[in-house]
């Protein structure tokens, strides 16, 4: 990142960053109601992030689970979520506190709780281990990706989530405070049995809540399959009853009943945002005062909140984001280096 940062200030050229949940519609419009003063000035945001044992079990069979390479969560997954409070609340972060850790994944975990010895993965003939585990040869695009290639990389997609030696956090909980005043209390868990997020913005006029799940339940097809992620494969995933696919905004104001916001219908993956963002991207962008096209300095905003967090798991302390050594990229924390 530093070196992207510090190519794209010596060119002075302009670099795009596709933020995809940017564009999906339920984002949109609560950037609009915050963006309009209706709850008044931000002062604090609650935002929980819950992946499931489909989708959040995939970072641990794969390269991810390896912090040296993939710096954990909060720098793949998470930063798409701090860009999103970033975005939302028109401000940059100045202090992080993190605190979490590999409580369900792992071979310790698993022998925590009973699970006893783990199957080698199966063979042409058998059966995988469990639900939790992925077959690539039952999926086209998995198989030509990732199973016919292991004989020439030697690359394994599909390793068990209770390996021993596995080293990112999958509860982790954040901190974070804001330049501009707010501050923001994150959570994100990758064992959840259902897909989705919640997020409450509360202002000196009021309070917004966005609701969404993409994915009720992790049910297994007839072929033993199940969509991965849901968010990206919207069309892929399989009806639950109860708890079901959903989104909900409601915005209230002070002295005054909730009101329930129209979300627009949006088609396609990343919530109904992927169509406007590939827009954007190859034709180029139409006047957009909400500012869903995202610059590399955005990207730098989004991604320190993540190393600032790696930091404070290390140390136990919070984190300045002034602290974190970004090369050129620190003057597009703006406020935040102050």
């Amino acid at each position: 990142m530093r070196r992207i940062a510090e190519a794209a200030d010596r060119s002075g050229r302009d670099v795009t960053i596709t933020f995809n949940y940017r564009y999906a519609p339920r984002n949109t419009a609560l950037r609009e109601v915050v963006a309009s003063g209706r709850i008044g000035e931000v002062t604090s945001v609650h935002f929980e992030w819950v992946l499931d044992t489909a989708h959040g079990a995939d970072y641990f069979r794969r390269w991810h689970r390896d912090k040296r390479n993939s710096g954990g969560l909060l720098i793949h997954k998470a930063s798409h979520h701090f860009d999103l409070v970033n975005w939302w609340i028109a401000d940059v972060p100045s202090r992080v506190f993190a605190s979490g850790g590999l409580r369900f994944y792992g071979a310790d975990n698993a022998a925590r709780r009973g699970l006893g010895p783990r199957a080698e993965r199966g063979s042409i003939d058998s059966p995988l281990r469990d639900a939790f585990s992925l077959d690539l040869r039952a999926d086209p695009e998995l198989r030509g990706l990732y199973y016919d290639q292991e004989r020439y990389d030697g690359y394994l997609r599909d390793r068990d989530v209770f390996d021993p030696g596995i080293t990112i956090e999958d509860n982790l909980s954040l901190v974070v405070d804001y330049a501009g005043g707010p501050s923001m209390s994150y959570s994100l868990n990758a064992h959840s049995p259902w897909e989705g997020y919640s997020i409450a913005i509360n202002g000196t006029a009021g309070r917004a809540e966005l609701a969404v799940v993409e994915r009720g339940a992790v049910l297994i097809g007839e072929d033993g399959r199940v969509t991965v992620d849901p968010s990206a494969h919207p069309e892929g995933v399989r009806a639950d009853r109860t708890r079901g696919v959903s989104e909900r905004l409601v915005v209230q104001e002070h002295f005054a009943p909730a009101e329930e916001v129209p979300i627009p219908m949006g088609a396609g993956g990343h919530g109904g945002g992927d169509r406007i963002l590939l827009r954007d991207v190859f034709r180029g962008p139409d006047e957009d005062a909400l500012g869903r096209v995202a610059g590399w300095p955005d990207g730098v905003r989004a991604v320190a909140v993540g190393l600032a967090g790696n930091r404070s798991l290390e140390t136990g302390q919070a984190v300045r984001v002034s602290e974190i050594e970004l090369g050129a990229g620190a003057r597009a924390l703006g406020m935040a280096i102050a």
